[in-house]
């Protein structure tokens, strides 16, 4: 399936049309990218199969100051289980920074693994070149929406 991204979504209001839980706070998880990961190195960097595993540095306590942060600000804030996940992927350039991780509940009709779906479609689209690593990365950012546009093959 093709499908292209002609016009970039900007994220909405924080929840917007969305349950809580579904999109991070932007106040709290804006997103950050790994600046070591460029439009120019994408062949040495994200499309080498195994690079998130080489990448990948979260400790336990990290997780769990996430969490937290979530919990102090949102005392409705979906009950677990979670994923504490990066807003932009790695595999998109992403970084491992608190302003990039948000506590994604596995739960729902839009729950983690969703997302991942998109991410996984949006890095294929970059390394085949069919979109650019920043347009991926601030897609990424209303990843819902970009998902109903995977699902309906537009």
């Amino acid at each position: 399936m093709y499908f292209c991204i002609n016009v970039f979504f900007p994220a909405p209001a924080f929840a917007g049309n969305y349950p809580l839980g579904v999109r991070p706070d932007p106040a709290l998880t804006p997103g950050a990218v790994d600046p070591t990961v460029t439009q120019a190195n994408i062949r040495q960097t994200i499309c080498v199969h195994g690079y998130t595993a080489q990448v990948r540095h979260i400790t336990a306590a990290e997780k769990r100051h996430d969490l937290a942060r979530y919990r102090a600000k949102y005392s409705a804030w979906p009950a677990g289980p979670y994923e504490i996940d990066h807003l932009i992927s790695l595999e998109l350039g992403g970084s491992n920074d608190i302003p990039n991780l948000w506590p994604e509940p596995y739960s729902g009709p839009l729950g983690a693994r969703k997302k991942d779906q998109v991410e996984d479609y949006l890095h294929r689209q970059v390394c085949a070149g069919k979109i650019t690593l920043k347009d991926a990365q601030e897609a990424i950012k209303n990843w819902p929406a970009v998902y109903k546009e995977m699902k309906h093959g537009k």
